[in-house]
């Protein structure tokens, strides 16, 4: 197996994507068997999946990312794209794509089927499923795709963002692109891969019950008013918003709500919820689906924790793989964007960490509005302020 990144700046789209996939293939000894393209918004969908038709590539996966992407080369931020190709001749990858309509389970179940069918592996069961969606309905779109291949293999990935929470992103594979879709890769490399998902944040004694909610709105929390009792549980990191509503993603990015999944060695593991605004009403509404009877633990972190778990994150991975970095052929990471907004002019630490632990391994990294990724219990969640990391064997 053989990986290789390329990023570009290139203002002009097909100059940018046309001289970045030149260069990826000279780095690969030719075309890619499974390319990802990660892009800032500014570069428009349609001509960016246009010169990506004309590359030839088929399997072709490609999502917007928020104001732009990270790699080994480096950390861009002013909306240039980023490329991660892999060539196995010895493996076999699919990639399938849908509009998420009035059902995202049945959509992200028929893009699943659709990938396995164009990886010629059908009853066989992927070694990872890679997942790009329109932030919304990821929860749901998991769920689609373990009702086809049920909870044996690990889905991974991030939602599609924007550069202002403005509803811009899109997704495209060969042959379709979308405002409101799925994309989804199946992988049968020839080699191991392996993902790990973490928070990076820590939990407090403060919890509380979920007692009503609608979708992604909590209404109370043991009873109370949601935005106020969280109000109280930070010490005031909603207050403005108390009376009249508004957005409060950066106020809330250092306190998100989390929900215990399972136990490792002891220690608890949690998915994240971060609050994205206060309604009139006084309801906190989440970035990841919420139902009553949830168990809320306020969690805690630091600009210091995120500029350096990309890191801690990477090395978890390489434990997992049982690999030195030197027998990795490349990797793939996700970054919530709020995170990356938080310490965006500390970006290069974040790049750092990775480097120190991957060393001269080749990675791509997106900025997204959401992350899935599967635990180490087996878990497959959606969650945000989250980072996975997945490596590659060379061999």
């Amino acid at each position: 197996m053989d990986i290789a990144t390329v990023t570009s700046l290139e203002a002009d789209t097909r100059a940018a994507f046309s001289a970045a996939y030149a260069a990826l293939v000279g780095k690969l000894g030719g075309p890619p068997d499974w390319l990802i393209v990660q892009s800032a918004v500014r570069h428009e969908v349609a001509t960016l999946r246009e010169a990506a038709r004309l590359s030839g590539v088929e399997q072709l996966h490609g999502s917007s990312s928020c104001l732009g992407v990270m790699s080994d080369a480096g950390v861009d931020t002013a909306g240039g794209l980023g490329l991660f190709g892999l060539r196995d001749s010895d493996g076999d990858f699919g990639v399938g794509s849908a509009p998420l309509g009035d059902d995202p389970a049945a959509a992200a179940g028929a893009a699943l089927r659709q990938a396995i069918a164009n990886a010629q592996r059908e009853g066989e069961l992927p070694e990872l499923v890679w997942v790009s969606a329109s932030p919304g309905t990821e929860e749901r779109c998991i769920a689609g795709i373990e009702a086809e291949i049920g909870a044996g293999a690990p889905i991974v990935g991030g939602s599609a963002a924007d550069d202002a929470v403005a509803g811009g992103w899109y997704l495209f594979d060969a042959h379709a692109d979308y405002g409101s879709g799925i994309v989804v890769s199946v992988l049968y490399p020839s080699t191991g891969v392996h993902s790990v998902f973490h928070s990076g944040y820590s939990p407090t004694t403060t919890t509380g019950t979920v007692t009503a909610a609608t979708g992604r709105a909590i209404e109370t929390i043991d009873g109370d008013a949601a935005a106020a009792t969280y109000d109280r549980w930070t010490g005031g990191a909603v207050g403005e918003a108390l009376e009249a509503g508004g957005s409060v993603l950066g106020s809330t990015t250092l306190h998100p709500i989390g929900r215990r999944v399972g136990e490792d060695g002891g220690v608890s593991y949690y998915r994240l919820a971060h609050p994205e605004s206060v309604t009139a009403e006084g309801h906190l509404v989440l970035f990841a689906e919420v139902s009553v009877g949830d168990e809320l633990i306020l969690m805690t972190g630091s600009t210091d924790a995120l500029r350096s778990r990309a890191g801690r994150v990477a090395a978890d991975a390489l434990a997992r793989a049982r690999r030195p970095s030197s027998e990795i052929a490349g990797a793939l990471v996700i970054f919530c964007a709020g995170c990356m907004l938080t310490i965006r002019d500390e970006l290069d630490d974040v790049v750092a960490s990775l480097r120190g632990v991957l060393g001269d391994v080749p990675f791509l990294g997106g900025f997204t509005f959401g992350e899935q990724g599967c635990f180490v219990g087996g878990e497959n969640c959606h969650g945000n302020l989250m980072i996975s990391v997945t490596v590659f064997e060379r061999a």
